[in-house]
């Protein structure tokens, strides 16, 4: 890996958890624009550094759907109660719908090195989708009414989606008009 290569991926994991941060604070704070427009941007800088843009874009809608329908299952099950939630009642909200897309370019080079790892995969899914929640319900961002509970079922439900998230990068990766289409020409020639 290059020094620059490696100054970009541990420059966008800094950007990754400053924005993670930013939106759920802010959310916590019921004002989740502010934290919404901060993971915009760097998903916008994430996507920008991309050799795969448009594939990093496909994985940005694939996980803003995916990350639709499994908070809105929690929000209707009552197993998170988010905070400044969104303008439908039950359903995810506008600023745990932008995390999901601040971790899609996530998936391909940072998390490269869980590709094809399915276990390992579900592991880390398991144990850093609920420490995520966990978290962010420790900064006020959502409340769980029984939190053992919740810790299982997000655990399990990460444990799954993790490493079907992955097995879409990948195939995105191996997707030849993502490719050449979003190379730009000086990286085509080297």
């Amino acid at each position: 890996m290059s020094a620059a290569r490696a100054l970009r991926m541990a420059a966008g994991f800094v950007l990754f958890q400053a924005a993670w941060f930013a939106c759920v604070v802010s959310a916590a704070r019921g004002d989740a624009a502010l934290g919404i427009a901060a993971v915009i941007a760097v998903v916008l800088v994430l996507v920008g550094w991309s050799a795969r843009r448009r594939a990093d874009l496909h994985l940005v809608a694939l996980a803003v759907a995916v990350g639709l329908v499994w908070d809105s299952a929690l929000a209707h099950a009552g197993i998170v109660r988010y905070a400044s939630p969104g303008p439908v009642p039950g359903w995810a909200p506008a600023w745990i719908l932008a995390l999901w897309a601040l971790l899609a370019p996530m998936l391909r080079d940072p998390m490269r090195w869980l590709h094809g790892r399915r276990l390992l995969a579900a592991l880390f899914g398991a144990i850093g989708g609920a420490l995520s929640y966990a978290a962010a319900g420790r900064l006020g961002a959502c409340t769980f009414p029984d939190f053992a509970l919740a810790m299982i079922v997000l655990g399990a439900g990460w444990a799954l989606i993790l490493p079907l998230l992955l097995a879409a990068a990948q195939r995105v990766d191996r997707h030849p008009a993502s490719r050449s289409a979003a190379r730009p020409a000086s990286e085509a020639r080297a």
